[in-house]
């Protein structure tokens, strides 16, 4: 049976329909998807997934409607609509590698919205049927679903909880800075950015990211995907590394409110840095540097949140990569000292100058160090200590061997 089609008048309106922000929880899921669906045998996915196409104004399902199916947008954009077509009230748009529709696969409550064409469309459907007996035959990915759809909600509760934190963390500054405009100016101008960084500037590119090099894991041909394996690897640890980045910013708010946050439990220093070495073998490529690693074979474990020190760890050592001369020596060492050990970043940068050893862990706080102009928001090091801290562990910075360089160091507690 032919698609229903929008008049004209009213698929203007929803070519010129402004699109509303989306919050990202809203398509981590259905990213998520198109990374589990990636994992599965291709025979498998060609049995039970259903090429679709459709044409420009194009309904492609009614909001209310009880559906079974979800698509998987292999080509073209389409326009999630909610309300009347010729007054909608809100109008979001989604292309290549993107999942609409994903909650009727568990859920068996009417659409919360329609789905219209807005150019030639190719879509990959799966019905519910068939999304249930790939649950029952694949163990894991019964299991990674489930994790999906509870990662969902919780990320969803998190982030209003960090949004409350955040408002009241504003309002209290605004109080004590009102008789000083020019303060509050700066205020709201750096509580704007971080809001539209971590919004919009990161979080919307970084899932259109991730979902674009999953689509290539699953469409392109096997022999392709081995010659440009690098490529993809490169790509797909920038994606951790900018995941990683948003993450810390949410978790300053958390920690800053007070709350436990993390998982602690004991944790291997070594395998951490290997992850962190992974992330930064370009970086350290590109610019001809060596790191050492200094880790003694009877190391006892930490008792800390492996995410946390490892974006702690990552942080310092993307400093001392950004800080130190082309060909320089940078060096990672920890040591036991009493119930604690203790780790150090040495780089072979201009060093931090005695005024600047305790400011620069301060937030929104740069320090041009050896004529090297800070880039980013000056968060990196403000991360560092909360976290550490958080940890009951202490940082600071200090100089490096012979008096060149600077040497960051920090103390988490060992497990008793």
């Amino acid at each position: 049976m032919k698609p229903e089609k929008l008049s004209q008048a009213q698929f203007a309106v929803i070519l010129a329909a402004q699109p509303t922000p989306i919050d990202p929880s809203e398509t981590a899921a259905g990213s998520t998807v198109v990374s589990l669906l990636s994992s599965l045998d291709r025979k498998v996915l060609d049995q039970v997934m259903v090429e679709q196409r459709f044409s420009p104004g194009e309904i492609v399902v009614h909001e209310g409607q009880y559906g079974d199916i979800a698509f998987l947008i292999w080509s073209g954009r389409v326009a999630v609509v909610q309300g009347n077509f010729n007054n909608p009230a809100s109008v979001n748009y989604r292309g290549p590698g993107e999942v609409v529709g994903e909650m009727s696969l568990i859920d068996n409550k009417p659409r919360s919205a329609s789905i219209v064409a807005l150019d030639d469309v190719r879509l990959l459907g799966i019905y519910r049927k068939d999304f249930f007996e790939l649950l029952q035959i694949d163990s894991s990915f019964s299991t990674n679903m489930m994790e999906i759809l509870s990662n969902r909600l919780r990320a969803a509760e998190e982030m209003s909880r960090v949004n409350t934190a955040i408002g009241r963390e504003l309002s209290a500054e605004v109080e004590v800075l009102q008789s000083e405009n020019e303060a509050l100016r700066q205020l709201e101008q750096r509580r704007q950015e971080l809001s539209e960084l971590v919004v919009h500037d990161l979080r919307n590119p970084l899932g259109n990211l991730f979902s674009a090099l999953n689509m290539l894991e699953l469409v392109l041909p096997q022999e392709i995907l081995a010659e440009n394996r690098e490529l993809l690897e490169i790509a797909r640890l920038s994606h951790l590394r900018m995941q990683d980045l948003v993450d810390s910013l949410l978790d300053i708010a958390q920690i800053d409110a007070g709350r436990p946050l993390g998982n602690y439990k004991p944790t291997n220093l070594p395998a951490l840095m290997k992850e962190v070495l992974m992330l930064n073998v370009f970086a350290l490529n590109k610019r001809e540097m060596t790191l050492t690693q200094n880790f003694p074979e009877d190391l006892p474990s930490v008792l800390a949140d492996p995410n946390q020190i490892r974006r702690v760890l990552t942080n310092l050592v993307d400093n001392a990569i950004k800080y130190s001369p082309k060909g320089g020596a940078l060096t990672v060492t920890a040591v036991r000292h009493d119930n604690m050990v203790q780790v150090s970043v040495t780089d072979a940068g201009p060093g931090v100058s005695p005024v600047e050893r305790e400011r620069i862990f301060e937030r929104f706080t740069q320090a041009e160090t050896g004529g090297i102009r800070p880039r980013g928001f000056g968060l990196g090091l403000s991360y560092c200590k909360l976290a550490v801290e958080a940890h009951n562990g202490r940082i600071w910075v200090e100089p490096g061997p012979d008096g060149v360089g600077s040497r960051f160091v920090f103390t988490l507690p060992i497990v008793v």
